[in-house]
């Protein structure tokens, strides 16, 4: 049977700019500069119907040139967005990141005032179909009511994504707020989860925030790979080799990797394998998804 996945959150169109050579400040930096599609529940759900899953967006699209296109190039690659909402008013989210000459980030700037528009409100008009899933997904780039709606009334297991440290706090924050807090899986980089938990390494931040209710809890390490852990058991897996030509998306792929192999009943902590392969099939593309990630996890 298929396995259908709400993702709910970001989708936006990105503008990525990879330097020639080494950045100068205050200077204009050669290099190539790409457009494409993105927002990190975007990119979740695109990974996942590459990986055959019936992937279901929930996002907002704004009235502009950029909105239609998000629309359109959602439908060519199979996503369900008929729970989304065209909001014409709306500007479309817009992510611009900027990279070394090796692919790793130097900064990266998001505009996504659109997701606001996600509310409990919003939210409760479509939960009878968001809980027809098997796994549910939400970015943080919602809200922490919205975040605190999902985890409250969400009956599919729900993993979020940190996103960034800014917005990761809205997870621990729904937590303190839950009557009953629980979470199935928490996704945090390093820098993200050291933030959130206020702690010094990241075998305490994961204790941290299995205390606050999450069940598990991955924490990408970059280049050092992934450590794991729920209440019986951790592992620290290592980074995959391979070349790395752009890490917009890789954790995005990470976590899709992750729900891919939870969905072929991989236990815990395996999946963290699986979301290595499908970041590193991430790395090595110029791409926020790589289209040939099937042919690496299937």
């Amino acid at each position: 049977m298929e396995t259908r996945i709400s993702v709910i959150g970001g989708a936006n169109v990105d503008l990525s700019a990879t330097l020639s050579d080494a950045f100068i400040a205050a200077d204009s930096n050669p290099g190539h500069i790409e457009v494409g599609y993105g927002g990190v529940a975007r990119n979740i759900a695109h990974n996942l119907a590459l990986l055959g899953a019936k992937a279901q967006l929930l996002t907002i699209f704004g009235g502009d040139l950029f909105g239609g296109l998000l629309q359109d190039y959602c439908k060519q690659q199979n996503i369900d967005i008929h729970l989304s909402e065209k909001i014409t008013p709306l500007r479309s989210g817009i992510y611009l990141c900027i990279n070394n000459h090796g692919g790793e980030m130097i900064a990266g700037v998001a505009d996504t005032e659109a997701i606001r528009e996600i509310t409990p409100e919003w939210l409760a008009k479509r939960i009878g179909e968001i809980n027809h899933s098997d796994y549910i997904v939400a970015d943080t780039n919602i809200s922490e009511d919205a975040i605190r709606y999902l985890m409250e009334n969400s009956t599919a297991p729900l993993f979020i994504d940190g996103v960034s440290t800014t917005k990761a706090h809205r997870v621990v924050n729904a937590l303190c707020k839950c009557k009953l807090p629980y979470l199935h899986t928490l996704k945090l980089n390093l820098k993200e989860a050291l933030a959130v938990t206020q702690t010094a390494t990241y075998a305490e931040a994961a204790q941290r925030l299995l205390d606050m209710g999450v069940a598990h809890v991955y924490i990408t390490l970059g280049g050092e790979g992934v450590y794991c852990r729920n209440a019986a058991e951790e592992w620290l897996f290592p980074a995959l080799p391979g070349e790395i030509v752009n890490t917009t998306g890789a954790g995005d792929a990470f976590l899709a990797g992750v729900i891919y192999a939870l969905a072929k009943s991989i236990p815990f902590p395996q999946t963290a394998q699986y979301g290595l392969m499908a970041a590193r099939a991430t790395l090595m593309s110029h791409k926020a998804v790589n289209p040939d990630i099937a042919n690496i996890l299937l």
